[in-house]
């Protein structure tokens, strides 16, 4: 065999090396955080503008649970994302993305969580506010990372008030729940996935949403103010006002609401100030109605002679 063939042969060997080893290095890569991340961390890293490993240190990176997704499971397989077709001069996207600029539509993306996130409080989510808005869960959560706002109770206000500007007002009024001082969250009230009751409250209704904190006005009570069964919301504006008790207006004007300004209900007995009958006795005379209707969510109290409900101590 001369030199020439001997070089050749040898040369042909080496290339069925190397083309054998490559699959074997490829196969041989090992997953970083998540079930076959391999395909993807082999190019993202934590160099990226939003850092892909810090997932394993989230409730998605347990990997000890069967339940944990993979890489794929929300942005799909994208395989020509992974392996450039010949040809193309921009790599493709993979099949779902979820940034500010994704160009996936809304319905795909949140349907990609909504795969594993089923039941429990998102049972109502196809029927809430967010979803027929068209709110992306990516709008409200970041997954790849351990902190995320929108679950801490520190920086949740800060997410729903993106958005929710004229809550973001009311809350800086003189009378309001202390939320800037994370001692009441959005969500204690709120379900954001939807719910049964209106304004998407975490419970059915606005009552039981409010009784949850303030038990002492659910009662049972001998006499009940109507209103107070009704609706808190008729008097109270719970994100914030100018009003002691977070009133909608200060009394009398929100008593009057519902009775008569006149005679014994607009004024005081026995109180001097203003022309009998004017407006002036009227508004200065009755500004507090609660100090002797005391027990004005509902009483007790067993007098009630002339049936009128007086809701005194």
């Amino acid at each position: 065999m001369g030199n020439s063939r001997r070089l050749t042969a040898l040369s042909g060997l080496f290339v069925l090396l190397v083309t054998a080893a490559l699959p074997a290095a490829a196969a041989e890569r090992a997953d970083l955080v998540l079930k076959g991340d391999a395909k993807c961390t082999r190019c993202h890293n934590e160099g990226e503008e939003m850092p892909i490993l810090a997932i394993g240190a989230t409730r998605h990176g347990t990997q000890a649970d069967t339940r944990t997704p993979t890489c794929a499971s929300c942005h799909g397989e994208s395989d020509t994302h992974a392996l450039k077709p010949e040809g193309l001069k921009e790599r493709p996207r993979p099949e779902r993305t979820f940034g500010k600029s994704s160009v996936t539509p809304i319905a795909a993306r949140n349907q990609a969580c909504l795969t594993c996130h089923q039941g429990g409080k998102r049972i109502h989510w196809q029927t809430g506010a967010h979803s027929r808005f068209q709110v992306a869960c990516t709008s409200c959560h970041q997954v790849h990372t351990q902190h995320d706002r929108v679950r801490d109770k520190a920086t949740q206000p800060e997410v729903c008030f993106a958005c929710h500007k004229e809550q973001r007002t009311q809350i800086t009024r003189p009378y309001r729940h202390p939320i800037p001082e994370g001692k009441v969250v959005c969500s204690d009230c709120h379900n954001p996935h939807g719910s049964a009751g209106p304004s998407m409250l975490a419970r059915d209704n606005v009552n039981d949403t409010c009784y949850a904190c303030h038990t002492e006005k659910r009662g049972p009570f001998v006499r009940n103010h109507q209103p107070v069964n009704e609706n808190c919301a008729i008097c109270h504006q719970p994100h914030g006002t100018t009003n002691p008790n977070l009133l909608r207006q200060r009394s009398p004007f929100l008593c009057q609401q519902c009775h008569e300004p006149t005679g014994h209900r607009g004024t005081i007995p026995n109180v001097t100030g203003g022309a009998p009958g004017s407006l002036a006795r009227t508004v200065i005379l009755a500004r507090g109605c609660v100090n002797c209707h005391t027990n004005i969510h509902g009483t007790n109290n067993p007098i009630d002679a002339a049936g009128e409900r007086t809701f005194r101590r």
